[in-house]
């Protein structure tokens, strides 16, 4: 096989991994962990929208609309365990719980259109925290 052969039958090469239920359960977690609109909690509704103070942000701009977190599924128990189930599944090892959270790793098996929610998810949930541009997983949010 010359290597124009090669370069042409990687472009229709798909990884399986990308199929695996965790790694399509985590797409579709990541796709629903935000509503449509800014928030409407008791804090925003009584403050206008405005989240001066708030430890954790709640109205996000992603794909120039607003959206908000959903609150119920999104605390950073349950996004740690969806990542958690999603990493072993793509990388067959157990997901780092301290230190830099490899995000070029996530972004492997998560869908290029998801990849903007990546960040606000782990920072808005308290699973990561931003330390000098890195994300590094908190060692609450698996509490």
């Amino acid at each position: 096989m010359n290597t124009d052969e090669k370069m042409t039958g990687d472009l229709f090469e798909v990884d399986k991994r990308l199929s695996l239920k965790p790694v399509v359960d985590f797409n579709a977690y990541l796709r629903n962990a935000f509503g449509d609109g800014p928030c409407t909690c008791v804090r925003c509704a009584a403050a206008g929208g405005e989240e001066t103070g708030y430890e954790f942000q709640h109205t996000f701009n992603l794909d120039t609309k607003p959206t908000h977190r959903r609150f119920a599924s999104t605390a950073g128990s349950d996004v740690l365990l969806m990542l958690k189930k999603a990493w072993l599944s793509y990388t067959k090892a157990e997901l780092p719980l301290s230190g830099v959270l490899a995000l070029p790793t996530v972004k492997e098996f998560v869908e290029p259109q998801l990849h903007k929610r990546l960040a606000p998810l782990f920072l808005a949930s308290g699973l990561a925290k931003d330390v000098d541009g890195e994300l590094r997983i908190q060692p609450q949010a698996m509490a």
